[in-house]
């Protein structure tokens, strides 16, 4: 029998739709959905989710009436359960669905789990002109075209949304973003102004005054759903799943901002709000995604293929504890806690039924490198330190472009720069297009090289 809603003892009827999610992948099921089903007053709180760009999510979920088994695999055993929060499931292309829902005033929340490279930041920070301009011209000749990247998408929303509903209260939204970028929703903010500014100058200031923009931090490791997993839940449960979502016992969710037109009572399912994010964004960035990284490319090297494989190699771990000795250095949170943090990530790391892909945490490096390695690279070289750590990331992902380890998947990788050089030359041009600073800082260089030779050595 294929899950729904009118399989007996599995889900609760759908809520009133409240909330849009874009990304409907397997994290924010496993974390934003998970937090929603959870809060006290989760009968109030229906999601509508619509996939990123490929259809594929919302053609497995529409039949099951939008519910999934999530699968909380703890060292011991398994723990499934019906998550009912998705009320509504969307393919990209329904746009006209997506347009009605953000002119609807009982739609106050839309949050996103797009990866970073989803939000179009060019490397200088700013809105990536060429990555959106056919998303503008499309919403300058129609603002009811469909449109591809997340900051048009928002556009397109609040268009319709002012359209609709004018001035005033009921207008009032809040923009939630879920991905791992440090004062997400600043930068959200930013780059959806400077977008609404090239297609309808007029709209910045109606964003100002009806949209709130909120922060926060995210962590739970979400691999990708196997078929093992279908039959796990088949044989447990009783019911068939296409799409259950495989996960770990931790969580956490932490958020700043203000939800001037309402939230789901996120607290009560655990969910800590705060009035400073940036000191768990960092610690979470740092430890937990630079880690991630680092192990993504150098234990792939080796040959692994998971972070329980990895993390289980002593050469590994002992990168990993290099680097995190580095990046703790530069953290503001008490230093007991840090340390707290990362035996629970080591214990995390450890859990032999979470296989979570090296080769699915290697994709858009050139994207993630800049926001988890690159910061603590550049403070401790300004502290005078040599970053060892991060050298090896660095280095790690330069083979990496070359084509050792986990295969490539990166669309803004400087893989001409990586591939049509010496090792020696293609790493100063890789590292200089992570950060020029770093690029100009001729010992730094040459420490990544020397590093980029050794993992090289330990490749053959």
């Amino acid at each position: 029998m294929r899950l729904s809603r009118k399989v007996e003892n599995a889900g609760r009827p759908a809520a009133p739709i409240r909330i849009v999610h874009i990304g409907l992948g397997n994290f924010h099921r496993a974390h934003q959905a998970f937090y929603t089903e959870h809060a006290s007053d989760a009968d109030e709180w229906g999601i509508a989710a619509f996939t990123g760009r490929s259809a594929g999510a919302a053609e497995e979920l529409a039949p099951q009436d939008g519910l999934f088994t999530l699968i909380v695999r703890g060292p011991e055993g398994d723990a499934p359960e019906v998550i009912s929060s998705l009320s509504a499931v969307h393919a990209a292309a329904d746009h006209e669905a997506y347009l009605t829902y953000l002119a609807d005033p009982q739609v106050v929340i839309l949050t996103s789990t797009v990866t970073e490279h989803g939000y179009c930041r060019g490397a200088d920070g700013n809105l990536d002109q060429d990555a959106v301009a056919d998303d503008v011209a499309a919403l300058k000749a129609d603002p009811r075209q469909r449109v591809a990247s997340l900051p048009a998408r928002l556009v397109a929303g609040f268009l319709a949304r002012r359209e609709t509903l004018g001035e005033g209260d009921q207008a009032r939204f809040t923009v939630l973003p879920c991905d791992n970028l440090p004062s997400n929703g600043a930068v959200t903010a930013a780059l959806v102004r400077e977008l609404a500014e090239l297609v309808d100058p007029s709209l910045v200031g109606w964003i100002d005054a009806h949209v709130e923009f909120a922060t926060c931090m995210v962590d739970r490791i979400t691999p990708a759903t196997t078929d093992e997993d279908r039959a796990s839940v088949e044989e447990q449960c009783g019911w068939q799943d296409i799409s259950p979502v495989p996960t770990e016992p931790f969580t956490e969710w932490v958020i700043e901002g203000d939800f001037a037109a309402g939230r789901p009572d996120w607290e009560s399912a655990g969910v800590e709000i705060v009035e400073d994010v940036e000191p768990f964004e960092q610690r979470k960035l740092w430890l937990l995604n630079g880690s991630h990284t680092l192990m993504a490319y150098a234990g792939s090297v080796l040959g692994h293929r998971t972070i329980d494989e990895a993390i289980a190699d002593e050469r590994v771990r002992g990168w990993v504890q290099d680097y995190w000795a580095e990046a703790s250095a530069h953290l503001s949170l008490p230093a007991d806690s840090v340390t707290a943090y990362q035996l629970a990530l080591l214990e995390r790391y450890e859990n032999p039924r979470i296989r979570h892909l090296l080769a699915q945490i290697a994709h858009d490096g050139s994207a993630k490198l800049p926001i988890r390695i690159i910061p603590t690279a550049r403070a401790e070289r300004a502290a005078g330190n040599s970053a060892q750590g991060c050298q090896r990331a660095i280095a790690a992902w330069v083979l990496h472009l070359r084509g050792v380890g986990a295969p490539v998947k990166d669309p803004g990788a400087p893989l001409g720069a990586a591939n049509d050089k010496p090792l020696a030359d293609a790493v100063a041009a890789v590292v200089a297009s992570l950060d020029a600073e770093l690029g100009a800082d001729e010992e730094f260089v040459s420490a990544v090289v020397a590093a980029a030779e050794e993992l090289e050595t330990l490749a053959g």
